[in-house]
């Protein structure tokens, strides 16, 4: 399968999930989810979804916990709205890379003041 098929998959993935999150899944887990990428396996039997969300440990645990919960519904929504021949198998991940970027930006200020 080309990758350009895969990608445009996981982009469709994205899309529709994130629809899902925003009308029809009511789990009070689910905080504020931003889904930042979908990493769909060459034969889109798998699907990796990375999510951040705002919060502390805590909260981002729960929404977690919630998106796992709803991987079911996702899956058969998922096969249903983008025709798939398999629903793929959903793995939910937290993305730390904002996190991560803002960390650094601060480290970054401490290093370098903006006033120079």
């Amino acid at each position: 399968m080309s990758g350009h098929r895969k990608e445009r998959v996981g982009e469709a993935m994205r899309d529709v999930i994130a629809e899902l999150l925003a009308r029809e899944i009511k789990d009070p887990r689910v905080g504020m989810v931003t889904l930042t990428a979908v990493d769909v396996s060459p034969d889109l039997r798998h699907a990796r979804v990375y999510f951040s969300c705002l919060g502390d440990e805590a909260e981002r645990a729960r929404s977690l916990a919630g998106m796992r919960s709803a991987a079911g519904f996702i899956k058969v929504q998922l096969a249903r709205h983008l025709r798939l021949r398999y629903a793929p198998e959903l793995t939910f991940l937290l993305d730390s890379s904002m996190e991560q970027a803002d960390r650094m930006a601060s480290l970054l200020k401490e290093i370098v003041p903006d006033d120079e």
